[in-house]
């Protein structure tokens, strides 16, 4: 046990999550233009740590482009999420849901 991690014990402080960990950026397409970041959210959580989800806007309108990202820290868990919401109806509309294809990689 490291010295942070039994500082973070005694002070009632669980730490960072257990197990490995890694960012996993997920795709989400087809998204109802009212979706909101957390109802994005609270659509992953069922199925792990959330770090971020963000629906994606038009810069001038503010109103939803239909897509977004989520990014989860354990791959089980992205994957458990890309399965069981890929083609899934919520609030009216199939999403699209895979891993998001990084534009910076070649």
């Amino acid at each position: 046990m490291s010295l942070f991690s039994f500082i973070g014990r005694l002070f009632g402080r669980g730490g960072a999550p257990k197990g490995p960990q890694e960012l996993i950026e997920i795709y989400v397409g087809n998204l109802s233009y009212d979706m909101t970041d957390d109802q994005l959210r609270k659509a992953f959580a069922k199925y792990g740590t959330v770090r971020s989800a963000r629906v994606v806007e038009n810069r001038h309108s503010h109103r939803s482009k239909g897509f977004g990202f989520v990014t989860m820290i354990r791959r089980p868990e992205a994957e458990a999420a890309i399965r069981a919401l890929h083609g899934k109806k919520v609030m009216g509309r199939e999403l699209r849901v895979n891993e998001a294809r990084n534009k910076l990689k070649d």
